[in-house]
């Protein structure tokens, strides 16, 4: 049976994919939906319902995105050291599904604390199924990168319909449908791991199986138990973003911290090597993240206000092509960039890690130059073309190919595997402090706004967008240039 599955067997299966990698992605992409559809709307909402000025919607945004990655970081060395990736999970798509029920239940009055529940849900829920993904494999399986590019074009379907459907229920029926479809798709999420999870065989079990039964309760117990004690404090944080600040850098010190501690306790230097070229990985993630996370920022303010609605011969509202365009590109083009890569390799020509990184930013860079020059396509009151801004996303979306799949993979090749959970989580928390300053970008953006019509919005945004350009080019260029120092730091792992 399924069930007696072991590991060596899970590991050793036929053709390209693992078949339980379907049923991860299945659970993943049901989550996406929930999580992109409430990113989606989050600057939107806090501007048109909660009434913030953009600056500050746009610091609020930062600071919420923030915080759920940054306890992504938390969950993974929870699931690492106590609860295991299953328990993990599920406690996190349970949370998340209440934060969900209670800002359905009342959008204006609840949202904040909705919002604490989401946080702490996403950051058990998040770093574990990509974990999972990562055992799926032997550490010597050149078919992983592959296995996570499909499951990273897999989840972001789930991406597609929630950016896209829940900014429509909310700005055309009702802000409580928008809410109540992100509970309902999670729960869905749930239910499809609780019927597949017996195909994972030990993969997810919890790491105290040496423990008594009582002895590991009661340890489970007080994680569940301080985690939820924590969202007052949560409400607290999100509400000022000053207190987010102080937050985020005490948990930034001590990840860095404890990263460097399980360096020194590696005592093997070639591991020691790998995993800090891992941590290299990791802090261009967030340099990527501070200026792509614009998205459900910045740009979605732009959207809201100075676009068009006029794409190719359809007429569509423009928040929500800001919210579903680059997931359905990665859709569209993720298997594309994959069978490159695979042509490539059998030239013998493909780029390495560190340069696939440096090809992401440059495209980047070139995206958020188009998105500055949409301003040679406005009209006079400052409206602008929803195709340029569209083309935009596409060529963003190719440097996120770059990127973003081949990441996660290598920072579980680089890692042990009992590191695999702390890994993901600073993986995780690059992409937290990366929202972060995304936000504060972003509100930098509104702030050099001195006038109050769309024609000033649109030159102090776009003038923002071709400085982030700037950024991105000198960053892929410099990451280009030092691949030989990385590549000795990771020794033989492609």
């Amino acid at each position: 049976m399924d069930a007696k599955l072991t590991i060596e067997q899970i590991q050793n299966f036929q053709g390209k994919y693992p078949k339980q990698l379907w049923y991860l992605f299945m659970v993943e992409m049901w989550e996406r939906f929930c999580f992109y559809g409430m990113r989606g709307v989050l600057t939107f909402f806090m501007v048109d319902q909660l009434l913030l000025k953009d600056e500050a919607a746009n610091l609020q945004y930062g600071a919420i995105q923030a915080f759920v990655y940054a306890f992504t970081f938390i969950g993974g060395i929870f699931a690492d050291k106590i609860l295991g990736f299953r328990k993990s999970l599920f406690f996190g798509g349970i949370v998340m599904i209440l934060g969900n029920l209670l800002i359905a239940f009342s959008p204006q009055d609840m949202f904040y604390y909705g919002i604490a529940f989401s946080i702490i849900g996403t950051g058990f829920f998040k770093p574990n199924i990509s974990s999972m993904v990562g055992e799926l494999y032997h550490e010597s399986d050149h078919r992983r990168d592959a296995g996570y590019g499909m499951f990273y074009a897999g989840i972001n379907i789930g991406g597609l319909l929630g950016g896209a459907l829940c900014i429509y229920l909310g700005k055309y029926y009702s802000w409580k449908l928008c809410f109540l479809s992100a509970a309902i798709v999670m729960i869905f999420g749930l239910l499809t791991f609780l019927f597949t999870k017996k195909h994972l065989g030990p993969i997810g079990d919890s790491p105290l199986l040496n423990l008594t039964s009582s002895k590991r309760k009661i340890r489970e117990i007080s994680v569940y138990v301080c985690s939820l004690l924590s969202i007052p404090f949560i409400f607290i944080m999100v509400k000022n973003t000053d207190y987010t600040d102080y937050f985020m850098y005490t948990i930034g010190i001590i990840a860095i911290s404890y990263f460097i501690f399980e360096v020194i306790n590696l005592k093997q230097i070639n591991a020691q090597k790998k995993l800090i070229a891992a941590f290299l990985f990791i802090f261009f993630y967030f340099l990527f993240n501070a200026i792509y996370e614009q998205s459900g920022g910045s740009l979605s303010l732009f959207a809201k206000d100075n676009l068009d609605t006029s794409l190719l011969f359809f007429n569509i509202d423009p928040n929500v092509v800001n919210n579903s365009s680059n997931t359905f590109f990665v859709v569209v083009f993720s298997p594309i960039v994959g069978l490159l890569w695979l042509w490539m390799a059998k030239k013998k020509i493909e780029p390495n890690t560190v340069i696939k990184f440096g090809i992401g930013f440059l495209f980047l860079g070139a995206s958020f130059y188009i998105f500055y020059y949409t301003r040679f396509f406005a009209n006079a009151e400052g409206i602008t073309s929803l195709n340029v801004f569209t083309f935009a996303y596409l060529v963003t979306t190719i440097g996120e190919l770059c990127l973003g799949p081949i990441g996660m993979s290598i920072i579980t090749k680089l890692s042990p595997k009992r590191l695999f959970g702390m890994m993901m989580g600073l993986w995780f928390l690059a992409s937290a402090f990366g929202q972060l300053a995304a936000g504060k970008l972003g509100a930098e953006m509104s702030r050099s706004n001195t006038g109050t019509t769309l024609v000033s919005k649109l030159q102090s945004y776009t003038e923002g967008y071709y400085q982030l350009a700037v950024y991105s080019i000198v960053a892929g260029v410099f990451l280009i240039i030092m691949t030989p120092l990385i590549k000795k730091l990771m020794q033989e792992v492609k």
